[in-house]
């Protein structure tokens, strides 16, 4: 019995730790990050060649989970994936119809065309984790 009680508080601390673990390393959502690159909000918008790239982490959810870009311009829609078996591997953007199984591992490029002022959204193939682009004049 004294075996069978030890056994389960070991398990519970085990599975205690595994969860905080995985918040802490998925990192929170601080909405978007400004740093005005080149006339674009958010660390994680470029443009190069004329075309504005937004770069977004998908593994456990898609990071950051809004970003602030320029409305009006060519624009790529980036997903960086890294042993990514969740569901964030497929995303769903309703506004274009699109459905996309992402690789494991590596980059995949959505063209968006010249996006308009508004709020631009998508989601994983499940719906349970959502990313929204705030396209700004």
């Amino acid at each position: 019995m004294k075996n069978t009680i030890t056994a389960i508080l070991i398990a519970l601390v085990l599975i205690g730790g595994a969860f905080i673990f995985s918040k802490s390393s998925s990192g929170p959502d601080t909405g978007p990050i400004v740093n005005n690159n080149n006339g674009v909000s958010g660390s994680n918008v470029k443009i190069e060649n004329g075309v504005q790239i937004i770069e977004l982490k998908a593994k456990g959810g898609y990071f950051p989970r809004t970003s602030v870009a320029k409305a009006g311009i060519p624009t790529i829609l980036r997903f960086n994936t890294s042993g990514t078996f969740d569901c964030s591997s497929a995303v769903r953007i309703p506004s274009m119809n699109l459905s996309r199984n992402l690789p494991i591992s590596g980059a995949t490029d959505i063209e968006l065309g010249n996006p308009s002022a508004g709020t631009f959204r998508g989601s994983c193939g499940m719906g349970m984790y959502p990313f929204e682009v705030e396209f700004q004049n």
